[in-house]
């Protein structure tokens, strides 16, 4: 029997493919986003409104598309990765003349229910396309330098985009992302080490640019930084933030103030307490044991998209769920490190927990993609 017919024959269908979906990883979604829901009923003082309500109608969206994606062959999203990538390069363009500002950014697109946020979809599609791509190239010429100079251009270009709106966070997402798709798919550690050494120069360059004409980031930017290396320096300024995030992480304790009990949340002290550094409010009210529990919780999704990869045969579905996986670790890894002071803070959501529609829509359509994987594989 050939390969093709195997496949063919041992692929779940119709109803048989709800049976063969990874229900472990729906679960530890949900209990996620359920405790997201639960932080922003805190944070909105006890009620479902302005937070957690508009969450919650959110995720039942996403959730629903999510199991939709999953039963739709994962040939199909092989075929359509490219058509993905290049309509998100083009909602990028598109949000770099039109496109909705917001925080002295401008990054969305407004559909008047809600704001989308380009970007975000891009780190799904470019998952997808360098997934596509190696799944098409002969396993000998992945580390062949014009074959690599080809993802470094796909990479590239959106994060360039990305970049000017600007957006620091997600530029560094979408390099990181790919990267670590290209070394998932066999390309050779000596670019690697040449890409970390030039990383080194550029930190250096960044930071001889300042004042220059030659500037390479914003100026606020560059007081993030300066906020990550000394945030005493300007504690009512920049470093306003990540010093109310400390005072929030160290008062939690090991149980915590207990639920709507935090006093740095509850005052308002702690800004985007909702957002990007909704982590603290659930540090603080539910001490180390609750922020080391949500931690479990999103190293067992990893856990099961790992697995999950390992046991597929199809090189495409096998990359496409490291990849939306390790883009899943990054979300959560940054966010963590940025509100704890280990990293400057560059806006990153904290996955499925923080407020916001595109993250969270954007995330589970990922999550429908390696449901999809998962069913379709071959047995």
């Amino acid at each position: 029997m050939s390969y093709l017919e195997y496949t063919v024959k041992s692929v779940p269908t119709g109803f048989s493919k709800a049976l063969h979906l990874n229900w472990a990883l729906l679960v530890l979604i949900c209990s996620v986003a359920g405790i997201g829901f639960l932080m922003l009923y805190s944070v909105g003082g006890g009620s479902f409104s302005p937070w957690a309500e508009p969450q919650i109608k959110r995720f039942l969206l996403g959730f629903t598309l999510m199991l939709i994606i999953a039963m739709v062959p994962i040939w199909f999203w092989r075929n359509i990765a490219g058509v993905a990538y290049g309509t998100s390069i083009l909602l990028l363009l598109y949000v770099e003349f039109f496109g909705s500002l917001g925080m002295g950014a401008q990054r969305w697109i407004d559909l008047g229910f809600m704001r989308l946020q380009p970007s975000e979809l891009m780190k799904i599609a470019l998952v997808m396309l360098l997934a596509a791509y190696y799944d098409w190239l002969p396993l000998p010429r992945t580390s062949r330098p014009l074959w690599v100079a080809i993802p470094v251009i796909l990479i590239l270009l959106p994060t360039m985009l990305v970049l000017r709106q600007p957006d620091l966070g997600t530029s560094l997402l979408l390099i990181t992302g790919g990267g670590l798709i290209m070394f998932m798919a066999g390309v050779h550690w000596a670019y690697f080490a040449a890409v970390f050494a030039s990383g080194i120069g550029l930190i250096a360059a960044v930071f001889q640019s300042r004042g220059t004409e030659w500037q390479l980031l914003k100026d606020y930017q560059f007081r993030r930084i300066d906020t990550f290396l000394d945030p005493a320096s300007d504690p009512l300024g920049a470093g306003y933030h990540i010093t109310q995030s400390k005072i929030a992480l160290g008062s939690g304790g090991w149980t915590g103030r207990g639920f709507m009990e935090g006093t740095q949340s509850r005052l308002n002290f702690l800004p985007e307490k909702h957002t990007d550094f909704i982590f603290t409010t659930l540090a603080e009210e539910f001490g180390f044991i609750g922020a080391f529990s949500l931690l479990v919780l999103y190293l067992l999704i990893i856990l099961f998209c790992v697995a999950s990869a390992l046991k597929n045969k199809n090189r495409f579905a096998a990359l496409l769920t490291l990849g939306i996986a390790a883009t899943f670790f990054l979300f959560f890894a940054v966010n963590m490190s940025m509100v704890m002071g280990l990293a400057p803070v560059v806006g990153v959501p904290l996955p499925l927990v923080s407020y916001g529609g595109s993250a969270m829509l954007i995330l589970l359509l990922g999550f429908g993609l390696v449901q999809s994987a998962h069913v379709h594989r071959p047995r």
